[in-house]
């Protein structure tokens, strides 16, 4: 989350009229992130209706998706919230509709969710986020619309090529190497269905050991579930010396799978989905690092981690508990 596109307290104020969300009392640009402007917003409140009582939303306005793209991730957000998850629940205004236009940018609201995002996850949490992950494939299996996943083998060739220049020899070489080893990888064996695509920690918001809210689904898309798996495996069972935490790796995945059975075909593609993972945040970052637009609140990260972690993926990666 960052802010490409300001907003003022006038134009947010006026464009909250086609809401009962009652009148603008705060706005706050959120800096964590890269992709999209998002502020918090507190309103007076509604009086009556189906907001009633509630204040606190999240505003985001979507600087490279365009609002034909945008149903399938506010409308898989809609379907998990009504599945009881704690997922922010797109906020409709007085004709209904989650989705509006401001300052020239497709823009929603969302329900602001509980809890507070930490660095240093326990075991206990990395177990809350396995169960919850698995949770939301299996709620997601449900969910009808489809949507490529844009950083494909496509996007990785395309990225790989305009980031090539920034890179080491050595680092040159590891990134050809994996770019073209997961572009002859077969995927169509393998479980699919809605994923998160960017369950990292700061996506998760808790209270205690409880998880308060899963935010943060404009990456989603309909790809691979395992994927979705290793991706958020990768951040929060590392650690700090580039090697998987046993004890949050194994208490992660044996959640996850108390919750939903990996199929023999995902164990034996393990390995390649955790480097398929990694390459593709050391290609994001690398291009956000260095390639970066414009904003007036953004902060960049470090694309060497993804680049360590990948390293380390090459050499092997340990087996999944079984249950």
């Amino acid at each position: 989350m960052s802010v490409f596109t300001p907003v003022s307290d006038a134009e947010l104020s006026a464009w909250l009229q086609q809401y009962e969300l009652g009148e603008l009392s705060s706005l706050q640009g959120i800096l964590a992130g890269i992709d999209n402007s998002n502020f918090f917003v507190t309103t007076s409140g509604a009086n009556a209706g189906k907001y009633a009582n509630q204040s606190r939303f999240v505003l985001t306005l979507f600087e490279n998706l365009k609002a034909e793209q945008l149903p399938y991730n506010l409308e898989l957000m809609e379907h998990l919230a009504n599945a009881g998850l704690p997922v922010p629940a797109p906020i409709r205004n007085r004709d209904n509709i989650y989705l509006g236009t401001l300052n020239g940018k497709p823009a929603s609201l969302v329900t602001r969710m509980k809890g507070d995002w930490s660095d240093s996850p326990s075991v206990a949490r990395c177990a809350a986020v396995g169960d919850m992950l698995a949770k939301m494939h299996v709620s997601g299996q449900g969910y009808s619309k489809q949507r490529e996943n844009t950083h494909g083998n496509s996007w990785r060739i395309r990225t790989a090529i305009a980031v090539s220049r920034f890179l080491t020899d050595a680092e040159l070489g590891l990134m050809e190497t994996e770019v073209a080893l997961q572009a002859t990888f077969d995927r169509s064996h393998l479980p699919v269905g809605a994923i998160h695509a960017d369950l990292f920690r700061d996506n998760v918001l808790f209270e205690g050991e409880a998880i308060g809210g899963v935010i943060d689904f404009y990456f989603a898309c309909t790809d691979t579930l395992m994927y979705d798996v290793a991706i958020t495996v990768n951040d929060w069972c590392m650690g700090s010396d580039y090697q998987f935490d046993m004890a949050k790796y194994d208490a992660f995945l044996r959640a996850y799978q108390a919750v939903r059975t990996f199929t023999k075909e995902e164990v034996e593609a393990w390995d390649m989905m955790l480097r398929a993972a990694a390459l593709r945040f050391w290609l994001s970052r690398l291009y956000d690092y260095f390639l970066p637009r414009p904003a007036e609140l953004n902060q960049p990260k470090d694309p060497r981690h993804f680049h360590r972690i990948l390293s380390r993926l090459v050499q092997g990666t340990p087996a999944i508990p079984t249950c």
